[in-house]
């Protein structure tokens, strides 16, 4: 069972979030929490597999609780998925720099959220492409002089040149196509490249590849 947590400061959001999770026979509803403070402590008590956080939350934000799950080592499994109202919310970068695997518009459709769940669970980031290039560009508009590249001295050249290609936003089909490789294969580069640099997820790996100076800001296509 993937076990969630749901932390909104509307009643009405998780009350609907809750309905349809549970409805499914792979996932479970463990906890609901209505500010960042108590869903920092529900995270400690139940370790969750998920947790479902609203980007704005009294007592403590969802963008500061994210911090604060992601800071502790023995938190690093739990996957945080942002809920915003709006798609570019101003706070989806940070959300990301500050370790979430994604995010989600609270209207999105029930197979989405569905989808979500279980794709961040499997160590996936939930950023459909064009996000994720959205994500870049304000990334690139931001970055400061990257640091020095010693974090990849550990991955062959494949691995950096598929860290590159996800740094610019490109899908495992994307990749698989661009190294006339298969898919499985490309999965397989990124999945390895993500355990070699301690990766969380997919996001943090787009993160990694500008900080480490891998790819440059005007490298998107």
């Amino acid at each position: 069972m993937i076990r969630v947590l749901l932390a909104d400061d509307q009643s009405l959001v998780r009350a609907g979030f809750k309905a349809l999770l549970d409805a499914q026979p792979d996932i479970e509803v463990v906890g609901e929490a209505a500010d960042g403070a108590e869903a920092l402590r529900a995270v400690r008590q139940l370790r969750p597999d998920v947790v479902l956080m609203d980007i704005r939350m009294p007592v403590l934000d969802g963008l500061a609780a994210t911090r604060r799950i992601t800071d502790v080592p023995d938190l690093a499994d739990i996957r945080i998925v942002m809920l915003t109202t709006f798609e570019l919310d101003e706070y989806v970068f940070e959300a990301i720099r500050s370790g979430a695997s994604g995010f989600l518009v609270k209207d999105t459709e029930p197979e989405e959220l569905l989808r979500a769940v279980r794709a961040v669970v499997d160590g996936d980031a939930l950023l459909s492409p064009g996000v994720t290039r959205r994500l870049i560009a304000e990334f690139a508009a931001r970055s400061k002089e990257p640091a020095a590249a010693d974090v990849l001295a550990g991955l062959t050249e494949r691995e950096r040149e598929v860290m590159a290609l996800v740094g610019i936003g490109l899908s495992n089909d994307e990749i698989a196509r661009r190294l006339v490789v298969s898919p499985l294969t490309a999965k397989t580069h990124v999945s390895r490249t993500m355990v070699k640099l301690g990766a969380r997820d997919r996001a943090q790996l787009v993160v990694l590849a500008y900080e480490s100076g891998l790819v440059r800001p005007g490298w998107l296509g």
